[in-house]
């Protein structure tokens, strides 16, 4: 049988001995590594080339979203799937922007680990229920309300600053601008995109290539 390899990343030691008792109940999928640390992951999936990257997003060196393109770097060909707590929606859709393939909430069913691989295998990408019906959602709204196409360059501008974090005060200064006038901008922006706060926005800003997790 063709055992397909599997590491995984979790700093907490009793996570990645229940998944590895999971995983090992199941022929055709084996644990070939683990790791608490970024910089160890990043060792491993040099070293093991798995098929597929169980990780955590929480790790004591390092964030688990800057993680993944450096785990595609790493380890070509190995498929990342989160496993995490947070349930955000701005999370998940950076983990998929940034290029994992499967997004599973640790406080669910363990079965959805072993769908999320399946799904993977297969070819496919898994989302964890919830947050897919979060997606479609989101899909749906876009096609019902299109969105972005008459933002000003100005507006668009000051939409990747708001992503990125910036203050008013910021995005006046960075602009030449006034901040009354960067706080217009803002609001007139979420008007035209029918938003609501600035997660909403930096959600945005990823979708449209506007910004990058």
């Amino acid at each position: 049988m063709n055992q397909k390899k599997v590491l995984l990343v979790d700093d907490h030691a009793v996570v990645r001995k229940g998944i590895r008792a999971l995983l090992d109940s199941v022929g055709d999928l084996t644990v070939v590594g683990e790791a608490g640390t970024a910089q160890d992951a990043l060792a491993e999936a040099r070293r093991l080339r798995p098929d597929f990257i169980l990780l955590d997003l929480t790790l004591p060196d390092g964030n688990g979203l800057d993680l993944i393109p450096r785990l595609a770097e790493a380890a070509p060909g190995s498929k990342v799937i989160v496993l995490t707590m947070h349930e955000g929606e701005d999370y998940f859709f950076r983990a998929l922007q940034a290029g994992a393939v499967g997004y599973v909430i640790k406080a669910g069913d363990p079965e959805h680990i072993l769908a999320a691989l399946r799904a993977v295998l297969d070819g496919g990408v898994y989302l964890y229920p919830s947050l897919a019906k979060s997606l479609v959602g989101q899909h749906l709204h876009d096609r019902e309300h299109p969105v972005g196409a008459d933002l000003s360059p100005r507006e668009t501008d000051v939409l990747r600053l708001i992503a990125e974090g910036k203050s008013n005060k910021e995005i006046a200064s960075a602009l030449s601008i006034s901040v009354t006038t960067a706080q217009t901008h803002r609001n007139r922006i979420m008007q035209k995109l029918g938003l609501h706060t600035s997660v909403e926005l930096v959600r945005y800003a990823i979708r449209r290539g506007l910004i990058h997790a």
